[in-house]
């Protein structure tokens, strides 16, 4: 009985840990519900067929779905980049191992490639859903010597997490929404604002993360206690970046199918 609760511990603890670099659930699937409302017909009509019924919504955790399976292990460096907070991605030497922007990049050749096989384009358009949405959850886009936030612990109602898992799950997690009530809520904007949004590409849109974790890093220190004021403070930020995930994720997939 000891070595099988021993067994279970370190079962349970391996699975905290590999799921401690995404956004929750709920986080994807608010981005990939963002991104449905706004898809072009044509777009729709592409992506209904390669996914066989299934939604943005529905798909956009596969990124993290897979991890489980070890023959997938060569697109774990995918969901994140981590650089210096005072360098442009374009400043510094890509991972050999590869990074968020090459993955997003590698999704959208082999969609827009009309000799791909309809089994890489399902894989593809899955993996882009799920990495456009990893693009705006700025530890993403972190500092590598703290692991995109994941080494510096602090307080969350009492419970240890650390600045990366708050963002990705914490926050998102306790505000207690489904995603598609998360979805609702999230500000009107018109036309105008949302096509400024969407502008730009995934370079400006890892420096812009960059720079919302620069700001991020400074919003603890190590072993605070946080709770309510923190939530209130940043949930703005946070509920700003699953918008603007959707919607420059429909952007994208328009574009890929226009």
């Amino acid at each position: 009985m000891k070595k099988i609760s021993i067994l279970l511990v370190a079962l349970l603890m391996q699975f905290s840990f590999a799921n401690e670099d995404e956004w929750s659930k709920t986080g994807h699937r608010t981005t990939g519900d963002v991104a449905q409302r706004h898809l072009s017909k044509k777009a729709k009509k592409a992506i209904t067929k390669i996914l066989d019924g299934q939604s943005l919504p529905l798909v956009s955790t596969y990124g993290d779905d897979i991890k489980a399976d070890k023959a997938y292990g060569a697109f774990s460096p995918w969901h994140y980049v981590n650089f210096p907070l005072d360098k442009k991605y374009t400043d510094v030497t890509p991972s050999a191992s590869g990074d968020i922007v090459m993955g997003i990049e590698k999704c959208i050749a082999v969609l827009k490639d009309e000799n791909s096989n309809e089994a890489d384009k399902t894989f593809y358009l899955k993996f882009l859903v799920h990495l456009v949405g990893d693009l705006h959850q700025p530890m993403h886009v972190g500092r590598e010597e703290d692991k995109g936030g994941n080494d510096i612990q602090v307080q969350w109602f009492g419970r240890g997490t650390n600045l990366h898992r708050l963002w990705d799950s914490n926050m998102i997690d306790d505000y207690g929404m489904s995603y598609t009530e998360i979805a609702d809520n999230l500000p009107a904007l018109d036309k105008n604002e949302i096509k400024e949004i969407q502008q730009g590409n995934v370079y400006d849109w890892v420096e812009e993360s960059q720079d919302l974790a620069t700001v991020l890093y400074g919003s603890v220190e190590v072993g605070e206690k946080l709770g309510y004021e923190y939530s209130y403070k940043y949930w703005g930020m946070l509920a700003s970046q699953l918008q603007k995930g959707g919607l420059r994720l429909a952007q994208v997939l328009n574009e890929i199918y226009k």
